[in-house]
């Protein structure tokens, strides 16, 4: 009887991944990182996503259900971010200051730049159109 070969970390880590874990995005990763499909990272109509209000000057706020990062410069000027990660496709779910980091590599972006500030990602994230229609921020390609 031939004998079965013992679990590899990979196939631990897959499994895991795939274990419903509400929140983390992990079975977006796994399928991304494998010939999957992962979230757009560029919304492909405008999305609304709140009041102008909600973005200080100088920070950053966190759209999660819509994978939009918006900040705000000095000078009041707004900037959009897709925030599904160039790495593996994982949707960002954490904000810290005005760092984005990934919940699956730890993958780390300037919420004001899209830029890399740390890897495994090499690529920054994609810039979405960004403007303000009656007091409120709306992202991606005009209507």
């Amino acid at each position: 009887m031939p004998t079965r070969p013992s679990a590899t970390r990979r196939t631990v880590l897959r499994g895991a991944a795939l274990t419903p874990v509400a929140g983390l995005g992990l079975a977006a990763c796994s399928a991304a990182g494998e010939g999957g499909t992962a979230p757009d990272a560029t919304p492909t109509a405008p999305v609304a996503l709140g009041a102008e209000s909600e973005v200080p000057k100088g920070g950053a706020k966190l759209y999660r259900d819509e994978n939009v990062v918006v900040s705000r410069a000095a000078d009041g000027s707004l900037k959009a971010y897709s925030t599904i990660c160039t790495h593996a496709g994982c949707p960002i779910n954490k904000l810290s200051g005005t760092t984005l980091v990934c919940p699956c590599h730890g993958s780390e972006f300037d919420a004001r730049t899209g830029k890399v500030v740390q890897a495994p990602a090499t690529e920054p994230l994609h810039e979405l159109p960004v403007q303000v229609k009656n007091g409120r921020i709306v992202a991606g390609p005009a209507a």
